[in-house]
């Protein structure tokens, strides 16, 4: 069980979080904590790039920051233990994954079991991997969206918590959609978050609950609702 007790938390919740690009959510993230309406400490901000521009936009904001190239390693399992050894050496109640664009492999998710989130652009389980916008333009998808969910051995698969649906529109490219999409990410990664923080939201074997009630499906924000 991973909840952090009470519904108003006694000192903000530790977190780490893991990006590959420019970290658009990890910024939503650190602001929000910053400005006092995220219960949480950003401990650290982690790469697998060294020259990802969200690791001076960490910086910036006084966020200790660290890069771990996965060339430097023989392999997937080596490179995650390595990785797996740098996050909990700053002491995290929950990591945050936010466009890290690595596959977990089994032993790092097992070292964070059950406390590791994620957030995927499409309304899970469509779209499972990358260019989930361009595929569900070519689909002719009326609804389109994202997703957190709590991470598992089941790529992009694991329980889901809550989604954000966003119509497409007429004449949508993949940057149109993606950009009213990432407004929604920020939305509800934050609260996801939020939840999590406060002991409101927690994965048990039986799956994710909130508020000392099973989750059967995630919770549905609609955009401009």
């Amino acid at each position: 069980m991973t909840a952090v007790g009470g519904s108003q938390p006694q000192q903000k919740l530790p977190i780490v979080i893991l990006i590959s690009g420019r970290g658009s959510n990890m910024l939503a993230i650190a602001e929000r904590a910053a400005n006092g309406e995220l219960p949480v400490e950003v401990r650290a901000v982690i790469s697998d790039k060294a020259d990802a521009p969200g690791l001076a936009a960490a910086a910036a904001m006084n966020i200790p920051t660290r890069s771990l190239s996965a060339r430097e390693f023989a392999d997937r399992p080596t490179y995650d233990a390595a990785l797996a050894t740098l996050v909990q050496s700053f002491e995290p109640k929950l990591v945050v994954l936010a466009g890290f664009m690595r596959i977990l492999s089994p032993g790092f998710i097992a070292t964070f079991a059950d406390r590791i989130l994620n957030i995927h652009p499409s309304l899970l389980p469509l779209y499972r991997g990358l260019h989930t916008h361009r595929r569900a333009l070519q689909a002719g998808d009326l609804l389109h969206g994202c997703s957190v969910h709590f991470v598992t051995e089941e790529l992009d698969g694991g329980p889901l918590v809550i989604q954000s649906r966003v119509k497409v529109l007429p004449g949508d490219s993949e940057s149109t959609l993606s950009a009213r999409v990432q407004q929604q990410e920020h939305r509800i990664y934050s609260e996801a978050i939020d939840w999590f923080a406060r002991g409101r939201l927690e994965l048990r074997e039986q799956g994710p609950w909130l508020d000392g009630q099973p989750l059967e499906a995630p919770v549905i924000h609609t955009a401009g609702a």
